[in-house]
Protein backbone atom coordinates (compact mmCIF):
# COMPACT_ATOMS: atom_id res chain seq x y z
CA UNK A 1 0.00 0.00 0.00
CA UNK A 2 1.80 3.11 -1.23
CA UNK A 3 0.62 6.09 0.81
CA UNK A 4 2.20 9.33 -0.34
CA UNK A 5 0.82 12.85 -0.10
CA UNK A 6 3.08 15.83 -0.58
CA UNK A 7 1.25 18.54 -2.54
CA UNK A 8 3.18 21.52 -3.83
CA UNK A 9 1.88 23.79 -1.10
CA UNK A 10 3.78 21.76 1.51
CA UNK A 11 7.10 22.82 0.00
CA UNK A 12 5.91 26.41 0.33
CA UNK A 13 4.80 25.73 3.92
CA UNK A 14 8.22 24.40 4.88
CA UNK A 15 9.91 27.52 3.48
CA UNK A 16 7.40 29.70 5.28
CA UNK A 17 8.05 27.98 8.61
CA UNK A 18 11.82 28.34 8.15
CA UNK A 19 11.43 32.05 7.39
CA UNK A 20 9.11 32.70 10.34
CA UNK A 21 11.30 31.02 12.96
CA UNK A 22 13.19 34.25 13.57
CA UNK A 23 9.93 35.89 14.67
CA UNK A 24 9.04 33.37 17.40
CA UNK A 25 10.42 32.38 20.80
CA UNK A 26 9.24 28.77 20.91
CA UNK A 27 7.83 26.08 18.62
CA UNK A 28 4.94 24.02 20.00
CA UNK A 29 4.24 20.84 18.07
CA UNK A 30 0.84 19.17 18.21
CA UNK A 31 0.81 15.39 17.85
CA UNK A 32 -2.04 12.89 17.88
CA UNK A 33 -2.00 11.18 21.29
CA UNK A 34 -3.03 7.91 19.62
CA UNK A 35 0.07 7.89 17.38
CA UNK A 36 2.65 10.19 19.00
CA UNK A 37 5.52 8.96 16.79
CA UNK A 38 3.78 8.62 13.44
CA UNK A 39 2.15 12.04 13.81
CA UNK A 40 5.48 13.79 14.42
CA UNK A 41 7.03 15.15 11.25
CA UNK A 42 10.71 14.12 11.49
CA UNK A 43 11.65 17.20 9.46
CA UNK A 44 10.42 19.51 12.23
CA UNK A 45 13.39 18.66 14.47
CA UNK A 46 15.78 19.73 11.72
CA UNK A 47 13.78 22.78 10.67
CA UNK A 48 13.38 24.05 14.24
CA UNK A 49 16.82 23.11 15.58
CA UNK A 50 17.97 25.59 18.20
CA UNK A 51 14.49 26.77 19.17
CA UNK A 52 12.89 25.85 22.51
CA UNK A 53 10.27 23.16 21.94
CA UNK A 54 7.03 21.97 23.45
CA UNK A 55 4.73 19.03 22.69
CA UNK A 56 0.94 18.89 23.01
CA UNK A 57 -0.58 15.40 22.93
CA UNK A 58 -3.88 16.32 21.31
CA UNK A 59 -7.03 14.17 21.29
CA UNK A 60 -5.89 12.66 24.56
CA UNK A 61 -9.52 11.80 25.33
CA UNK A 62 -9.39 9.23 22.49
CA UNK A 63 -6.12 7.68 23.69
CA UNK A 64 -5.38 5.29 26.54
CA UNK A 65 -4.89 7.44 29.69
CA UNK A 66 -2.06 5.17 30.88
CA UNK A 67 -0.20 5.74 27.64
CA UNK A 68 -0.87 9.49 27.74
CA UNK A 69 1.06 9.61 31.00
CA UNK A 70 3.81 7.40 29.60
CA UNK A 71 4.24 9.57 26.50
CA UNK A 72 4.19 12.83 28.46
CA UNK A 73 6.95 11.48 30.71
CA UNK A 74 8.91 10.29 27.67
CA UNK A 75 8.88 13.67 25.94
CA UNK A 76 9.85 15.45 29.15
CA UNK A 77 12.46 13.10 30.59
CA UNK A 78 13.96 11.54 27.45
CA UNK A 79 13.63 14.24 24.80
CA UNK A 80 13.82 17.21 27.17
CA UNK A 81 10.67 18.93 25.87
CA UNK A 82 7.86 20.40 27.92
CA UNK A 83 4.78 18.25 27.23
CA UNK A 84 1.09 18.10 28.11
CA UNK A 85 -1.92 15.98 27.12
CA UNK A 86 -5.12 17.70 26.03
CA UNK A 87 -8.54 17.19 24.52
CA UNK A 88 -8.61 20.46 22.58
CA UNK A 89 -12.23 20.07 21.43
CA UNK A 90 -13.64 19.98 24.95
CA UNK A 91 -10.67 21.08 27.05
CA UNK A 92 -11.61 24.26 28.86
CA UNK A 93 -8.11 24.54 30.32
CA UNK A 94 -6.30 24.84 26.97
CA UNK A 95 -5.31 28.45 27.62
CA UNK A 96 -3.86 27.80 31.06
CA UNK A 97 -2.09 24.67 29.81
CA UNK A 98 -0.49 26.47 26.88
CA UNK A 99 0.61 29.42 29.01
CA UNK A 100 2.11 27.11 31.63
CA UNK A 101 3.90 25.03 28.98
CA UNK A 102 5.55 27.94 27.14
CA UNK A 103 6.49 29.77 30.34
CA UNK A 104 8.07 26.63 31.78
CA UNK A 105 10.01 26.00 28.57
CA UNK A 106 11.15 29.64 28.42
CA UNK A 107 11.69 30.30 32.12
CA UNK A 108 15.36 31.25 31.66
CA UNK A 109 14.63 33.42 28.61
CA UNK A 110 11.79 35.22 30.40
CA UNK A 111 14.12 35.90 33.34
CA UNK A 112 16.62 37.51 30.93
CA UNK A 113 13.87 39.66 29.44
CA UNK A 114 13.04 40.96 32.91
CA UNK A 115 16.69 41.71 33.60
CA UNK A 116 16.74 43.80 30.43
CA UNK A 117 13.61 45.66 31.47
CA UNK A 118 11.40 43.92 28.91
CA UNK A 119 8.61 43.41 31.43
CA UNK A 120 5.34 42.38 29.82
CA UNK A 121 6.93 41.25 26.56
CA UNK A 122 4.55 38.66 25.06
CA UNK A 123 5.77 35.17 24.25
CA UNK A 124 5.48 34.44 20.53
CA UNK A 125 4.83 30.75 19.88
CA UNK A 126 4.63 28.95 16.53
CA UNK A 127 2.19 26.01 16.43
CA UNK A 128 3.15 23.25 13.99
CA UNK A 129 2.00 19.73 13.17
CA UNK A 130 0.87 17.34 10.48
CA UNK A 131 -2.45 17.96 8.66
CA UNK A 132 -5.66 17.40 10.60
CA UNK A 133 -3.95 17.03 13.97
CA UNK A 134 -6.17 19.80 15.38
CA UNK A 135 -3.93 22.88 15.41
CA UNK A 136 -6.60 25.42 14.52
CA UNK A 137 -9.14 23.97 16.96
CA UNK A 138 -6.47 24.02 19.66
CA UNK A 139 -5.58 27.65 18.95
CA UNK A 140 -9.26 28.63 19.06
CA UNK A 141 -9.56 26.99 22.48
CA UNK A 142 -6.43 28.72 23.75
CA UNK A 143 -7.65 32.09 22.47
CA UNK A 144 -11.18 31.49 23.72
CA UNK A 145 -12.73 32.45 20.42
CA UNK A 146 -12.95 31.28 16.83
CA UNK A 147 -9.86 32.93 15.41
CA UNK A 148 -8.21 30.28 13.25
CA UNK A 149 -9.86 28.26 10.50
CA UNK A 150 -10.68 24.75 11.65
CA UNK A 151 -11.94 21.67 9.85
CA UNK A 152 -12.13 17.91 10.10
CA UNK A 153 -10.05 17.32 7.01
CA UNK A 154 -6.38 17.94 6.22
CA UNK A 155 -5.38 21.07 4.35
CA UNK A 156 -7.87 23.59 5.80
CA UNK A 157 -5.27 26.09 7.01
CA UNK A 158 -3.43 27.57 4.05
CA UNK A 159 -1.59 30.76 5.06
CA UNK A 160 0.07 31.79 8.30
CA UNK A 161 -2.21 33.36 10.89
CA UNK A 162 -1.18 35.34 13.97
CA UNK A 163 -3.62 35.00 16.86
CA UNK A 164 -3.40 37.35 19.85
CA UNK A 165 -4.32 35.40 22.98
CA UNK A 166 -3.63 38.00 25.66
CA UNK A 167 -0.95 40.46 26.74
CA UNK A 168 1.43 37.60 27.46
CA UNK A 169 0.99 35.29 24.47
CA UNK A 170 0.73 35.46 20.68
CA UNK A 171 0.36 32.32 18.56
CA UNK A 172 1.35 31.73 14.94
CA UNK A 173 -0.84 29.10 13.27
CA UNK A 174 0.74 27.29 10.32
CA UNK A 175 -0.60 24.90 7.67
CA UNK A 176 -0.12 21.19 8.29
CA UNK A 177 3.03 19.74 6.77
CA UNK A 178 3.90 16.14 5.95
CA UNK A 179 7.28 14.86 4.85
CA UNK A 180 7.99 13.81 1.26
CA UNK A 181 8.15 10.05 1.79
CA UNK A 182 6.97 7.51 4.34
CA UNK A 183 9.85 5.06 4.65
CA UNK A 184 7.82 2.91 7.03
CA UNK A 185 4.49 1.73 5.60
CA UNK A 186 3.17 1.45 9.14
CA UNK A 187 3.62 5.20 9.66
CA UNK A 188 1.61 5.94 6.54
CA UNK A 189 -1.13 3.55 7.61
CA UNK A 190 -1.41 5.00 11.12
CA UNK A 191 -1.62 8.52 9.69
CA UNK A 192 -4.33 7.32 7.32
CA UNK A 193 -6.24 5.62 10.15
CA UNK A 194 -6.46 8.94 12.01
CA UNK A 195 -7.29 11.05 8.93
CA UNK A 196 -4.00 12.93 8.54
CA UNK A 197 -3.95 12.14 4.80
CA UNK A 198 -6.92 12.62 2.52
CA UNK A 199 -9.16 9.59 2.16
CA UNK A 200 -9.55 10.28 -1.56
CA UNK A 201 -5.99 9.14 -2.27
CA UNK A 202 -6.44 5.78 -0.55
CA UNK A 203 -8.31 2.56 -1.21
CA UNK A 204 -10.77 2.69 1.68
CA UNK A 205 -11.47 -1.05 1.78
CA UNK A 206 -7.76 -1.90 1.90
CA UNK A 207 -7.26 0.64 4.68
CA UNK A 208 -10.22 -0.82 6.55
CA UNK A 209 -8.74 -4.32 6.26
CA UNK A 210 -5.43 -3.11 7.69
CA UNK A 211 -7.16 -1.37 10.60
CA UNK A 212 -9.33 -4.42 11.30
CA UNK A 213 -6.25 -6.63 11.33
CA UNK A 214 -4.57 -4.37 13.87
CA UNK A 215 -7.62 -4.07 16.11
CA UNK A 216 -8.26 -7.79 15.90
CA UNK A 217 -4.73 -8.51 17.10
CA UNK A 218 -4.33 -5.74 19.71
CA UNK A 219 -7.86 -4.77 20.78
CA UNK A 220 -10.18 -7.74 20.14
CA UNK A 221 -12.56 -6.79 22.94
CA UNK A 222 -13.24 -3.44 21.27
CA UNK A 223 -14.40 -5.23 18.12
CA UNK A 224 -16.50 -7.74 20.06
CA UNK A 225 -18.23 -4.93 21.96
CA UNK A 226 -18.44 -2.38 19.16
CA UNK A 227 -19.90 -4.74 16.59
CA UNK A 228 -21.76 -7.06 19.00
CA UNK A 229 -19.87 -10.12 17.83
CA UNK A 230 -20.12 -13.34 19.88
CA UNK A 231 -16.50 -14.10 18.95
CA UNK A 232 -13.89 -13.22 16.38
CA UNK A 233 -13.32 -15.67 13.54
CA UNK A 234 -10.18 -17.74 13.94
CA UNK A 235 -7.29 -17.28 11.54
CA UNK A 236 -7.11 -19.84 8.80
CA UNK A 237 -3.88 -21.76 8.19
CA UNK A 238 -1.38 -19.58 6.33
CA UNK A 239 -3.70 -16.54 6.38
CA UNK A 240 -1.79 -13.25 6.42
CA UNK A 241 -2.77 -10.10 8.32
CA UNK A 242 -4.49 -8.30 5.45
CA UNK A 243 -6.55 -11.35 4.48
CA UNK A 244 -7.63 -11.84 8.09
CA UNK A 245 -8.45 -8.15 8.42
CA UNK A 246 -10.67 -8.36 5.33
CA UNK A 247 -12.54 -11.29 6.87
CA UNK A 248 -13.03 -9.29 10.07
CA UNK A 249 -14.31 -6.35 8.01
CA UNK A 250 -16.78 -8.65 6.25
CA UNK A 251 -17.87 -10.20 9.55
CA UNK A 252 -18.57 -6.79 11.08
CA UNK A 253 -20.38 -5.63 7.96
CA UNK A 254 -22.61 -8.69 7.95
CA UNK A 255 -23.39 -8.13 11.62
CA UNK A 256 -24.38 -4.53 10.86
CA UNK A 257 -26.59 -5.71 7.99
CA UNK A 258 -24.62 -3.96 5.25
CA UNK A 259 -25.70 -6.37 2.52
CA UNK A 260 -26.10 -5.91 -1.21
CA UNK A 261 -27.79 -8.08 -3.84
CA UNK A 262 -26.89 -11.74 -3.56
CA UNK A 263 -26.27 -11.45 0.17
CA UNK A 264 -22.72 -10.13 -0.22
CA UNK A 265 -21.37 -7.63 2.30
CA UNK A 266 -20.89 -4.02 1.24
CA UNK A 267 -17.31 -3.90 2.54
CA UNK A 268 -16.69 -0.39 1.24
CA UNK A 269 -19.53 0.93 3.37
CA UNK A 270 -18.28 -1.06 6.35
CA UNK A 271 -14.76 0.30 5.88
CA UNK A 272 -16.05 3.88 5.88
CA UNK A 273 -18.09 3.19 9.03
CA UNK A 274 -15.08 1.59 10.73
CA UNK A 275 -12.86 4.60 9.98
CA UNK A 276 -15.52 7.07 11.13
CA UNK A 277 -16.09 5.18 14.38
CA UNK A 278 -12.38 4.76 15.04
CA UNK A 279 -11.65 8.44 14.41
CA UNK A 280 -14.63 9.53 16.46
CA UNK A 281 -13.64 7.45 19.48
CA UNK A 282 -16.83 5.37 19.31
CA UNK A 283 -15.00 2.02 19.53
CA UNK A 284 -12.92 2.88 22.60
CA UNK A 285 -9.70 4.64 23.56
CA UNK A 286 -6.64 3.41 21.71
CA UNK A 287 -2.95 4.20 21.65
CA UNK A 288 -1.32 2.51 18.67
CA UNK A 289 2.29 3.26 19.63
CA UNK A 290 4.25 2.94 22.87
CA UNK A 291 7.35 4.84 24.05
CA UNK A 292 10.64 2.97 23.73
CA UNK A 293 11.08 0.59 26.63
CA UNK A 294 7.36 0.03 27.14
CA UNK A 295 5.85 -3.19 25.86
CA UNK A 296 2.80 -1.51 24.33
CA UNK A 297 -0.79 -0.80 25.23
CA UNK A 298 -2.45 -3.61 27.15
CA UNK A 299 -5.75 -2.94 25.41
CA UNK A 300 -8.27 -0.16 25.07
CA UNK A 301 -9.82 1.66 27.98
CA UNK A 302 -13.43 1.31 26.94
CA UNK A 303 -15.63 4.41 26.86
Amino acid sequence: MNIQWYPGHMTKTRRQIEADLKHVDIVVELVDARIPVSSRNPDIDAICAGKPRGIILNRADQADPRMNRAWTDYFKKVLGMEAAALDSKNGSNAGQMMTALVRSALRDEIARWREKGQVGRPVRAMVVGVPNVGKSTFINKVAGRKSAKAGDRPGVTRGKQWVHVDAGLDLLDTPGILWPKFDDEGVGLRLAFTGAVKDEILDTETLGCHLMAYLGAQYPNALLTGYKLPELPEREAGENDIAYGCRLLETAGRRRGFLVSGGEVDTERMANILLDEFRGGKLGRFTLEAPPGIGGADGPVEL
